[in-house]
């Protein structure tokens, strides 16, 4: 996290140097030539297919990963939409979990299928479903390992197997139980997708995102598509990523443990319907937490108020320390409602089958004192 990929110039530098460069100089047209029939290992053409500083990045989240390579982008969504472009074509079945951020169902739903790709959504956390629905024609299976915003765990494990017995690429968002605390392919996944805006920057700066896993897909599958296509993320974004990894497993250890004593604080408060909360001992999702991510759950709670959007939003409107945002894993604490901002674009039924209800909000726990968010919580539900 602080020292791998790092690559040094000729002044010695001691922070990752910024390579604001579009393209690369060549001595000779024979070299020019010779690049762009084979690119070596620490060799460059045009920022849009690679770069220094993004390729220290890179390195270093493959390193974390424990993946063999990686490709950044310029946001999370840029990361997924390139895998499932990349890796699908007319008349593929992809297998995904309903429960998923609204822009990665617009993908699926409303794209995919346009150019005649087979989506079937399931439960991701019913292995009978993904049984049932995993066949002979299926190219690719997509889940999060923790699910937005109800929390819930699918088994990344025994999704995997059922997907490589037909051959299908196992892909996981892993953006809420982070590096940290989880790392997919060691879990049998094939490719992982993090939206490198949230806990790595952890600070609310720039967007990012990043697919890792085999080079062969990496360099083979991914690479082709985003290059041109254009998809890449800044140099001056993954030197602000850089600087973030730094210091990523201080604060998401930090935000976690604050997490569960939040969580631990509501469950069974009297203005609640639930406190969801994975790392909870009583959670339903305990067993796999303790498999899965190291035992910890995460650095987001979610709340279900009773009354409905109007309590939620009574909730919202009378925190003093918590900021209204749509963002998570910052250094600062951020609270929304779900129902009218990240998956607003869903129909009711939708949101009622994924139990994403009118009083659910989500929150994403900060660096700020537990007791100072604790009585900030608290006087806001009381207001309620």
């Amino acid at each position: 996290m602080v020292h791998s990929g790092t690559r040094r110039s000729q002044y010695g530098e001691v922070s990752e140097a910024i390579f604001l460069t579009q393209g690369f100089v060549y001595e000779t047209a024979e070299d020019a030539e010779a690049r762009f029939i084979k690119v070596g290992e620490d060799e460059f053409i045009y920022a849009r297919y690679g770069n220094p500083t993004v390729r220290m990045f890179e390195d270093r989240m493959a390193e974390l990963e424990g993946a063999e390579d990686a490709f950044a982008c310029a946001s999370g969504m840029a990361a997924v939409n390139a895998v499932l472009m990349a890796c699908l074509k007319a008349g593929d079945r992809v297998v995904a979990a309903k429960a998923l951020f609204g822009s990665c169902l617009y993908i699926l739903e409303d794209i995919l299928t346009r150019y005649g790709v087979d989506v079937v959504l399931v439960d991701s956390t019913d292995l009978d479903a993904w049984d049932a629905a995993v066949n002979e024609n299926t190219t690719l299976v997509f889940f999060e390992s923790v699910s937005n915003p109800t929390l819930k765990l699918t088994d990344i494990n025994a999704v995997s197997v059922i997907a490589h017995k037909v051959g299908a690429l196992v892909v996981v968002d892993n953006i809420f139980a982070t590096q940290t605390f989880s790392q997919p392919i060691s879990h049998g996944a094939d490719v992982v997708l993090y939206s490198t805006t949230k806990h790595v920057d952890g600070q609310g700066r720039c967007l990012g995102g990043i697919v890792l896993g085999k080079r062969e897909f990496i360099r083979g599958t991914l690479e082709p598509y985003l290059k041109h296509t254009g998809g890449a993320l800044s140099p001056f974004n993954a030197w602000v990523m850089l600087k973030g990894l730094e210091t990523m497993d201080l604060r998401v250890e930090a935000q976690a443990a604050t997490a569960l004593a939040i969580a631990k604080t509501l469950q069974g408060h009297d203005k609640l319907t639930e406190t969801l909360f994975p790392g909870l001992p009583n959670s339903p999702d305990a067993a796999l937490v303790a498999r899965q991510m190291d035992g910890k759950g995460g650095t987001v709670v979610s709340l279900d108020l009773k009354g409905g959007q109007e309590a939620a939003f009574r909730f919202l409107n009378a925190l003093q320390i918590i900021i209204i945002s749509n963002n998570l894993g910052d250094a600062k604490s951020i609270i929304t409602h779900p129902a009218t901002t990240t998956h607003q674009r869903l129909s009711k039924e939708q949101r009622a089958d994924l139990g994403i209800t009118p009083g659910l909000v989500r929150l994403s726990i900060g660096l700020e004192d537990v007791r100072d968010l604790t009585r900030d919580i608290l006087q806001a539900l009381d207001g309620v």
